[in-house]
């Protein structure tokens, strides 16, 4: 496979992953959500591995290492997508937390636009809340409001800059 075509399904993957998590947010039906949240997060998966590899691949061990951890945290979001919300609690924490390092470190390196780093690390520090209330007790699931629901468009912003990016390096 080529560096481009490598590019266009990672981007495609985040896309993807991003638009049909945020649908299943909105759904109101608990199996069309579970369908969504499931597509989302494997979409998600598949768009981070090839985007670790790519990282690593240039160098930026960092940059890779997140999108790995992400993929990590991804997977734990995934195995819950189809539960019930209030016992989703404890894997969702466990991702979220993922979730948050993996955006700590794709935010830190000046790698790729500033723009998407400060973004992502707005994410990292709301999904890290929601992982520490989670961690102590707190009854959080993936719809609790006002986090992590207020939370889920600045991990989206940042999933569809690191799209943007790729794209544009993929050309």
């Amino acid at each position: 496979m080529t560096e481009s075509a490598s590019g266009r399904i990672a981007a495609g993957g985040l896309v993807a992953g991003s638009v049909l998590g945020m649908a299943g947010t909105f759904v109101p039906s608990a199996p069309i959500r579970g369908l969504l949240w499931g597509m989302d997060g494997i979409a998600l998966v598949v768009a981070t591995a090839l985007l670790a590899i790519y990282y690593v691949r240039k160098g930026d061990e960092i940059v890779s290492a997140g999108f790995l951890v992400f993929a990590f945290g991804e997977t734990l979001i995934v195995s819950s997508a189809a539960m019930d919300l209030a016992a989703s609690t404890p894997v969702f924490g466990a991702g979220a937390g993922l979730w948050a390092a993996a955006l700590c470190l794709l935010s830190l390196p000046k790698v790729g636009a500033a723009w998407v780093r400060v973004i992502g690390a707005i994410a990292a520090l709301l999904f890290a809340v929601v992982a520490v209330q989670s961690f102590m007790g707190s009854a959080i699931t993936p719809l609790s409001q006002p986090l992590p629901y207020f939370a889920y468009p600045f991990l989206v912003a940042s999933l569809l800059g690191w799209a943007w990016q790729r794209c544009r390096s993929a050309s």
